[in-house]
């Protein structure tokens, strides 16, 4: 296929080799478990090349290797690789870089389920230790190195609070001391911004949000060099067995296609609404990149051509009698814990952060009981804006 074509086109037009012999203009779903052989020389042949030969679907199936090849054209990398979800891809991206006795640095307001592991599975499993920093400057991850330390992973923008981390700057300190990077990077999306091309060693994502993006798959992906993925797919992925399913990959192929528009539909609608929140006299603050008067505006600006359709939002009370009136008085703001997909979502991340992380290091974190996190789907700006305005007005 022709290299001058640009990514929207190529996200859309799918590989020859893959086209059904009748002409179908959707690529065959490969739903099977194995591949056989004609003989001894064949199949001994695809031995000698596990990490791309199709020989069984936990290891390589043609369905998913479409979805890794688009994943990558997209990010402007070498390789991708798919996952079962994206914490099987988080944890494989985190024990790949790391062994017993070593030391993590990651910022504090990531995934829950990734400061999970890090602080409560690894540590006591393996004794590996972890630093949380703010990240919003470089000084926080030089003061945190240590001897042992061989990750520094990122998020940005990151949970709850849509803090940024100068992505380039990070890159060069840690290749200066010899340590790897990872970067959950699912809020913007390879599409708004490309960490790889900053120096970021390795790409993370919960295709379940933006890439996916109509809430019925799950799935992860790392995206990286190809030796770096390569090595991944012979260790984590192969031995912990966390495999796409070729009927998911076909469900993302599709997305994609449409992943370009989607995402510039979040982004204006986003802004509309994030902008109408913050002259609202019920709302504290609110955290999008995308505002100008946002603290990271311009660091937002430097590394990231747009933004997605993710926001969080402090209401104007403590009272949870308030709070809980205004969240449950929203009719198109369906509440759910995920987001990314075509449907507008709210969830208060106290609800879980509470169950998880003790009242300190919520303080720490910037969580309080009125954060509110919305996902700014694809329905009409101005009806989202009249449902928060009505449910607004029973704040105060």
């Amino acid at each position: 296929m022709s290299k001058g074509f640009g990514v929207d086109t190529l996200l859309v037009v799918d590989d020859s080799q893959f086209r059904d012999a009748e002409g179908a203009v959707v690529p065959p779903i490969y739903q099977n478990s194995l591949f056989t052989f004609d003989s001894w020389e064949a199949i001994d042949s695809a031995f000698d090349d596990k990490v791309n030969r199709a020989i069984y679907t936990r290891g390589n199936n043609p369905s998913v290797a479409l979805v890794e090849k688009k994943l990558a054209l997209l990010a402007g990398a070498e390789k991708a690789r798919l996952f079962s979800s994206g914490m099987a891809a988080i944890s494989a991206a985190i024990l790949h870089f790391v062994s017993a006795g070593d030391h993590v640095i990651a910022v504090k307001n990531a995934y829950g389920p990734t400061v999970g592991l890090l602080n409560d599975f690894l540590g006591p499993k393996l004794g590996i230790e972890c630093s949380f920093v703010g990240g919003g400057e470089i000084e926080e991850f030089t003061g945190a190195i240590r001897p042992n330390t061989r990750l520094i992973f990122l998020e940005s923008p990151s949970s709850v609070v849509f803090g940024l981390q100068d992505l380039a700057a990070v890159a060069d300190l840690a290749r200066s001391r010899g340590i790897a990077t990872a970067i959950d990077n699912t809020w913007a999306t390879p599409y708004f911004q490309k960490p790889l091309a900053l120096g970021i060693d390795l790409e993370i994502h919960s295709c379940s949000k933006y890439l996916g993006g109509h809430s019925d798959l799950v799935a992860g992906a790392l995206i990286g060099s190809v030796q770096l993925i390569d090595e991944i797919r012979m260790r984590e992925y192969e031995l912990l067995g966390a495999k796409m399913a070729p009927i998911e990959a076909w469900l993302l192929l599709r997305s994609l296609r449409t992943l370009p528009l989607r995402m510039e539909r979040h982004q204006q609608s986003a802004l509309r609404v994030a902008q109408f929140l913050r002259a609202h006299p019920s709302v504290r603050r609110v955290f999008y990149p995308g505002l100008e008067d946002f603290p990271q505006y311009d660091l937002a600006r430097r590394q990231m051509s747009g933004f997605s359709g993710l926001m969080g939002f402090e209401l104007a009370t403590d009272e949870l009698d308030s709070i809980k009136r205004f969240f449950n008085a929203l009719e198109l703001f369906r509440i759910g814990v995920s987001w990314g997909g075509h449907e507008s979502l709210v969830y208060a991340p106290a609800i879980g952060y509470l169950r998880e992380q003790s009242p300190d290091r919520l303080a720490d974190m910037g969580i309080f009981l009125g954060n509110m996190r919305i996902s700014v789907g694809l329905e009409s700006a101005d009806d989202l804006i009249a449902d928060l305005d009505r449910a607004l007005c029973l704040v105060l």
